[in-house]
């Protein structure tokens, strides 16, 4: 199998820097070619709970989309997320596939819903794949960051991960 282009959205907002560094070390292991956004600090939405820290990276990988996902959850397991945990709640550490090269499969939610309903998955798309094309929307992650930012209220910080991320 060739190598695919994806997009993962790590966040957290238990111990979030250390957490997230952690992950981004467990992620270089199983994915190659790794590209890292800012780092972007939101409150948390659905539930009361302290800031997330979220950032993007594109990566690639040789793995089927499944066995991608797998090793994601791998990942998080490792790191003693509980999958049991509600949706909304505070997370030490949660990875997401966004992307998985142009592939639209609904069954396991790719391109991810979230990257058209929340800045902190957007935004990190956008600034690593301004000129990509949603699959479905037909527009530039760029073009849809721009329009998000125009009807949407959201708090959204960017920082230099290099500085932030331990």
């Amino acid at each position: 199998m060739s190598m695919i282009n994806i997009h993962i959205n790590i966040g957290s907002n238990i111990n979030r820097r250390k957490n997230i560094s952690l992950a981004i070390g467990s992620l270089r292991l199983v994915f190659s070619d790794l590209k890292f956004s800012s780092l972007y600090s939101s409150p948390a939405e659905g539930f009361e709970g302290n800031d997330f820290y979220n950032i993007g990276v594109n990566a690639s990988t040789n793995l089927s989309v499944t066995e991608t996902i797998y090793e994601l959850h791998k990942i998080e397991s490792a790191h003693g997320r509980d999958r049991a945990q509600e949706k909304f709640s505070s997370r030490i550490i949660d990875l997401d596939l966004v992307l998985y090269g142009d592939m639209v499969h609904p069954e396991v939610n790719v391109p991810r819903d979230d990257v058209l309903k929340y800045a902190f998955v957007l935004a990190p798309v956008s600034e690593l794949n301004s000129q990509l094309l949603h699959p479905i929307e037909k527009q530039s992650y760029l073009g849809l960051w721009e329009v998000f930012q125009s009807e949407n209220k959201f708090s959204l910080i960017k920082y230099n991960a290099d500085r932030v991320l331990e």
